[in-house]
C-alpha cells in the first residue's frame, strides 16, 4: 500500500497497465480496493480491480485485472494529506506481504514509499524506517539499505546519521559486519560468485596519508585488511570523489560508502528515475522505489513508475538468484 497520501496507488496503478511491454513479473497489491478503482480513473487507464482471497489466485487474474488482497482504509483519504486513523492499515499491509513472503505464498516484497512522520503520529510507528522495521519483522538483528541502479550499486555504512556524529557511528566493527552482509548477498540475491566491493574512504582525498584525518588509516583500512584476510574481494579505501566516473565503476559490482549522501548523490545523479532501494541480509526479498510519498503530485495522475517498475523487476531478479541458489 504505502501511505495512501503520497503517490503508491497511482504507480501501482501504472505499473499494471504496462505489464504487456516493461517484463514486469505477476503482482497483487495489499490495498484497499476501492481507493484503487478510484485512483485508475484519475491516471486515466483501464485497469479493471480483482479481489483475491489468497496470493495463490493473481498470477492467473494479473493478464486481465489487477489483483487486490483487500485491507480497507479507517476513512476516507485525500491525496497529499495524511490522515492518522489510516496508519494502522499501512503497517497493516506491510506486516502482510512479509508474512505472504516469509510463508513461500510470494516470492518477493515491494513496498511502495511511507512517510514515518505520518506513521509516527498515527500509530506511534518507532523505528527510522523501512529498513529497520523488516528488519524486525523478519527476525534479523540487522540489515543494509543497498540502492541499485542500471551500471551502479551503492550501500551507506551509516544511513540516517546527521553529519555530526557520522565520525563516532564508523568502527571497524561495522564495516566488517556490513561488508559480510553485502558479499553474502552479492553472491545469493545477484549470482555475483565473487563480488568486487569498494570501499570508499571518509574524508577528502581519502585521507591524503593522515594529513586529512586519520580514520582511513586507523579504521577503515584495517577492516579491508580483516576482510581480505577472509577471503572476502574488498578494497580501498578510494576517495570519494573518483569512484563513480566510468572507468572507476568498471572496477567493482558494488561501493560502500561511509555515508548517506556519499552514497546516494551518484547515484541519483546518474540514474534518479530507475534507482531502487533494496533491504540485504533480510530471510525474503524487499526492493522498494528510491523515492518518497510525493504529496504535491499525489492525486494529479502524473506520477513516473519507472522506480517501481524496476524495483519489481529488481525483486524477480533477485528471487530468482536466491531460488537459484
Amino acid at each position: 500500500m504505502g501511505d495512501p497520501a503520497g503517490i503508491g496507488g497511482e504507480l501501482t496503478i501504472t505499473a499494471w497497465a504496462r505489464r504487456g511491454g516493461d517484463q514486469i513479473p505477476p503482482f497483487y497489491a495489499i490495498d484497499d480496493p476501492s481507493r484503487l478503482a478510484a485512483i485508475a480513473g484519475v491516471v486515466g487507464c483501464s485497469c479493471p480491480i480483482v479481489e483475491i482471497s489468497n496470493p495463490g489466485e493473481a498470477v492467473a487474474a494479473f493478464g486481465n485485472a489487477l489483483p487486490v488482497l483487500p485491507l480497507a482504509l479507517a476513512s476516507e483519504q485525500p491525496p497529499g494529506k495524511p490522515v492518522p486513523a489510516n496508519a494502522p492499515c499501512v503497517i497493516a499491509s506491510i506486516k502482510r506481504a512479509v508474512a505472504d513472503a516469509m510463508a513461500g505464498h510470494a516470492a518477493a516484497v515491494v513496498t511502495n514509499p511511507i512517510n514515518k512522520r505520518a506513521l509516527h503520529e498515527g500509530a506511534g510507528f518507532t523505528y527510522p524506517g523501512h529498513t529497520e522495521f523488516l528488519a524486525a519483522l523478519g527476525g534479523v538483528p540487522s540489515s543494509i539499505m543497498m540502492l541499485a541502479a542500471p551500471g551502479l550499486r551503492v550501500v551507506p555504512l551509516t544511513v540516517h546519521s546527521a553529519l555530526r556524529s557520522i565520525f563516532d557511528d564508523i568502527t571497524q566493527d561495522k564495516i566488517i559486519d556490513t561488508t559480510r552482509i553485502l558479499h553474502n548477498a552479492m553472491r545469493h540475491d545477484f549470482a555475483i560468485h565473487i563480488p568486487r566491493i569498494a570501499i570508499s574512504g571518509l574524508n577528502p582525498h581519502a585521507g591524503e596519508g593522515g594529513s586529512m584525518g586519520m580514520e582511513e588509516i586507523e579504521i577503515i583500512a584495517p577492516a579491508i585488511a580483516t576482510l581480505r584476510a577472509e577471503g572476502i574481494n574488498a578494497n580501498g579505501p578510494w576517495p570519494g570523489d573518483t569512484m563513480f566516473h566510468d572507468d572507476a565503476r568498471a572496477g567493482y559490482d558494488v561501493a560502500l560508502c561511509m555515508y548517506h549522501d556519499q552514497a546516494l548523490i551518484p547515484l541519483k545523479t546518474l540514474d534518479f528515475h530507475r534507482g531502487v532501494n533494496i533491504t540485504l541480509g533480510l530471510p525474503f526479498v524487499r526492493t522498494s522505489p528510491d523515492h518518497g510519498t510525493a504529496y504535491d503530485r499525489a492525486g494529479k495522475g502524473t506520477a513516473d513508475p519507472r522506480s517501481f517498475i524496476e524495483a519489481l523487476r529488481t525483486a524477480r531478479t533477485m528471487a530468482d538468484s536466491r531460488a537459484a541458489a
